[in-house]
């Protein structure tokens, strides 16, 4: 509104930096812990310096090993930029306490789209005995060959942990590999599951 013809005066906008992640939560620091199976004690001691240089340089994130209670245990600094990279760490490690390569894991920390499905044997079908035994035969083929060669088709890493299964993609590729996996433990033969998989790929490689 103006009064004889003189304009109100226009307020300049506040300028505020960006709130830092300890900011976020009101100066408290946040906390994950990841459990340690006992089978991947050995493989974290000797990754260790592996796991600890992208978490503690890159991330921002304090990281140690808690011996007695035997969990990776993850917190926040003053000097972290983002509050979410904490939720990336203890995902990164995690990957890694199920069996999948630190180098494979990593790709957790860099990319946003990148997630881990897991599922058992008995989710798609109730196998017992030698069934069960030809069934994780055919997930992982002579050498490991059909393993891979799904890893390849769908750019997914796959690990057979016994009964449990764990891919690591993006969305649409998990579902990929997930299906040719549920083909194989339905009793598919690999050749067909293979030349059905080329097929995926191609059909969503002309999609996007």
């Amino acid at each position: 509104m103006e009064i004889d013809g003189v304009a109100p005066p226009v307020a300049e906008k506040p300028l505020f930096e960006p709130l830092k992640a300890h900011e976020m939560s009101d100066g408290k620091v946040q906390f994950r812990k990841v459990s340690v199976p006992p089978h991947r004690y050995t493989p974290l001691k000797k990754a260790w310096m592996e796991i600890y240089t992208p978490v503690y340089e890159q991330m921002k994130i304090d990281i140690r090993m808690n011996l007695k209670a035997r969990k990776v245990e993850l917190k926040t600094r003053v000097d972290t930029p983002d509050i979410s990279n904490l939720q990336k760490c203890a995902d990164f490690v995690h990957a890694f306490m199920m069996g999948f390569d630190v180098i494979d894991a990593v790709a957790l920390l860099r990319m946003d789209e990148l997630y881990v499905d897991s599922f058992e044997i008995k989710d798609v079908k109730t196998l017992k005995g030698e069934h069960k035994s030809r069934a994780i035969g055919r997930l992982s083929g002579k050498g490991g060959k059909t393993k891979f060669s799904i890893e390849n088709a769908t750019k997914t890493r796959i690990v057979l942990a016994d009964e449990k299964i764990h891919i690591l993609g993006s969305f649409r590729n998990i579902k990929i590999a997930r299906d040719a996996l549920c083909s194989l433990i339905l009793g598919a033969p690999p050749g067909k599951v293979n030349s059905k998989l080329r097929q995926v790929t191609a059909r969503s490689a002309e999609l996007f």
